[in-house]
């Protein structure tokens, strides 16, 4: 025979509803045999809560015990009668239990719904043991995001739209990675239990100045020959914006300038790559008469080959 429903519950026979809802919802999250695999006294505790809670979750069945017509497994009583089954064909026992074919109803809030809020579609095919499965989540939904690369480094703002029409922004964190998932909570598709997650991937698009190698950047800086010869003050790009560069005195083509921490992080939050600048000489647009001379001159009198690379 179970016990009393009021002492398994823990609340007291002048107990509210919302009292016993809460008492109930408290045990059955400690209980529930989803956080409890293998523990065979879990499982059976759980099974006499929800009795408990099929029994005083239901207005009639409640008053009929306080009045004592109904025992506390639900069988009716008889005076002097004092038997294990139920002479009138009830039920007995466990029946169901929250989630059972005869699961009860309080104040029109079904027991699947209350198991399904608190377990999601974790309860798989236990369906609250032999009845319908609890409610389920919303499935998730996936989608393409392409980012500048200013946007990976830095950060940024972003919209999104999916194919059912909605729209939602994106906050991109700084350091985003080629092919990096976010997972937004709550923005899938709907379910009893809850909206699935939105999974956006995130893709970089080529950039026309800058390559990745890694964590660094890498650039063609275009110099002309007076710079490379003499030495000079240019301009160059970085993902910030421009910056003064020095071009040493003497400098040739494909040699490379180091800008530190101006390439691509390592991660969210790690440190940056560097920014590598590679010189490349530029001969003026249009010839230039006296450039000419001047290098006829020099072939003639300083003749040199170029060392190989």
């Amino acid at each position: 025979m179970a016990q009393d429903p009021y002492q398994e519950l823990g609340v007291s026979r002048q107990a509210n509803k919302d009292e016993i809802k809460r008492a109930f919802r408290k045990l059955a999250k400690q209980l529930h045999p989803d956080k409890n695999p293998g523990d065979n006294a879990a499982e059976e505790r759980f099974k006499r809560i929800s009795a408990a809670f099929d029994l005083l979750g239901d207005e009639e069945k409640r008053k009929k015990f306080d009045r004592g017509e109904i025992d506390a497994d639900g069988r009716e009583t008889m005076r002097g009668y004092a038997g294990g089954g139920d002479p009138f064909g009830g039920a007995g026992g466990f029946r169901g239990g929250p989630a059972g074919q005869g699961g009860a109803s309080f104040e029109g809030v079904d027991l699947n719904d209350i198991l399904g809020e608190m377990f999601g579609s974790r309860g798989g095919q236990r369906g609250g043991f032999g009845g319908p499965p609890p409610p389920q989540r919303g499935g998730d939904v996936r989608a393409k995001l392409e980012i500048d690369l200013e946007d990976a480094i830095l950060g940024a703002r972003k919209r999104i739209s999916f194919t059912d029409g909605r729209t939602i922004d994106v906050t991109i964190p700084k350091g985003a990675a080629e092919g990096q998932v976010m997972r937004l909570k709550g923005q899938g598709s709907p379910g009893r239990a809850g909206a699935g997650d939105a999974l956006i991937e995130l893709a970089i698009r080529p950039h026309p100045v800058f390559r990745r190698e890694g964590d660094n950047l890498v650039m063609d800086l275009p110099v002309s020959v007076p710079d490379a010869v003499l030495g000079a003050k240019v301009e160059a790009p970085t993902p910030e914006g421009p910056v003064t560069l020095t071009v040493p005195k003497g400098s040739n083509a494909g040699s490379t300038l180091r800008l530190k921490g101006r390439g691509l992080p390592h991660g969210p939050g790690g440190a940056r790559g560097d920014l590598l600048a590679r010189l490349q000489l530029v001969l003026p647009d249009k010839p230039d008469p006296e450039l000419e001379q001047f290098a006829e001159t020099w072939r003639k009198d300083r003749p040199y080959t170029p060392r190989r690379r």
